[in-house]
């Protein structure tokens, strides 16, 4: 029987906040636990508000923080404790992230194409030109871009789309099994987002590549997720197919969700504010597509 893709197993962070007198834990995740298929690509959506913890698990399957209980495999592998050079190539190989803002992700004094070049080089061991170019342009053609575009061109050359579909291309390079990506249009122009939302969706089903997609955008999710979980506090207080959840939330947490839109008092706030239920459900609803083209999208941090 093939081992699942992904397999996150009862997992729990926990932080230490304040001072010696005042210190406290603080259960950034409590007890997470789900499964993505081997041999079936799919896009698994962990959805929820901001410190609703979504972030720190796309940090733990990444490898930059560490579980205080649980345990994450790939293909079979716990991944939790990689030690040598060789399992965290081996690992980088097949599980590439995708961050919120793509001029982050670049030294702005460094070319872009240096970036895919040496990930080439990393990971496919290619030495001659042509063995780095032909990986190389055959990713950028797969969003969208070329070699010829992003050639001798630094990060503020390009716009934030051009720079976040880099970013993905680069990611592809390696030809992972499966992309985290953690906020990734929030950054991009609304004109922009649905480009890389429907690129997410040609990768799963052309190149049967995986996707956790980390968001707080209703509209998005409804739109290409496979699977989701919402979570609220740390916990998943709803898992299932997303169009059902969706249409139809059980949890009183996740009803909030739908019914909520992000005023502009609370712009960066990171809270959600009840808001009419027709209006967010015409969003979410049948109408959800048109929205997110439309830049419409319900925000919840």
């Amino acid at each position: 029987m093939t081992a699942p893709l992904i397999e996150v197993r009862d997992v729990h962070q926990v932080f230490a906040t304040g001072g010696v007198l005042s210190r406290r834990r603080e259960h950034a995740v409590n007890g997470v636990s789900f499964t993505l298929a081997a041999d079936v690509p799919e896009i698994f959506t962990i959805i929820g508000e901001s410190g609703s913890g979504k972030t720190t698990i796309a940090r733990m399957i990444l490898g930059s923080e560490v579980p205080t209980r649980g345990e994450i495999l790939v293909a079979g592998r716990d991944v939790t404790h990689r030690r040598s050079r060789a399992e965290r190539l081996a690992f980088m190989a097949r599980v590439q992230p995708i961050f919120q803002n793509p001029f982050e992700a670049f030294n702005p004094l460094k070319r872009v194409d240096r970036y895919l070049e040496i990930t080439a080089r990393r990971f496919l061991r290619a030495r001659t030109r042509a063995e780095i170019e032909r990986p190389v342009e055959e990713a950028l053609v797969n969003v969208g871009l070329s070699l010829q575009e992003v050639r001798r061109r630094y990060p503020h050359e390009l716009s934030g789309g051009q720079l976040q579909r880099t970013a993905i291309a680069r990611a592809l390079i390696c030809q992972p099994s499966v992309i985290v990506a953690d906020e990734p249009v929030s950054m991009v122009d609304a004109s922009l987002r649905m480009s890389i939302v429907n690129l997410f969706k040609r990768l799963r089903g052309e190149l049967g590549v995986s996707i956790i997609y980390i968001t707080h955008d209703l509209a998005t999710a409804y739109y290409i997720s496979d699977r989701l979980i919402v979570m609220q506090k740390g916990h998943v207080v709803e898992a299932g197919p997303a169009r059902p959840i969706l249409d139809a939330p059980m949890h009183p947490y996740s009803q909030l969700l739908k019914r909520s839109v992000l005023s502009i008092d609370d712009v960066g706030s990171g809270q959600i504010r009840a808001a009419d239920r027709a209006a967010a459900d015409a969003i979410i609803g049948q109408g959800a597509l048109q929205a997110a083209a439309d830049g419409r999208l319900v925000r919840m941090a």
